[in-house]
């Protein structure tokens, strides 16, 4: 969800890609890229543990979803 009031009008169409949504998080874009590829680490790991639960129903019962309520929590803690 963005908010266009916050997004800076940058007449470079490289900075729109690269800086603008980043500067509305109030981050550079090497910090975006940090949480971004984190979150995408996460995600891709609650996504194999949803996996394995779902041929073996007995392994990994929480996992994902402790996964995905963490990374609900940092989401919700940088707004």
């Amino acid at each position: 969800m963005s908010d266009a009031s916050h997004t800076p009008i940058r007449k470079n169409p490289l900075a729109a890609l690269f800086l603008d949504h980043p500067a509305t998080v109030h981050e550079t874009y090497f910090q975006h890229m940090r949480f971004a590829s984190g979150f995408a680490f996460w995600l891709g790991t609650a996504a194999l543990a949803a996996l394995v639960h779902a041929v073996i129903p007995a392994l990994c019962e929480t996992t994902a979803s402790r996964i995905l309520k963490r990374l609900h929590a940092r989401i919700e803690s940088r707004h």
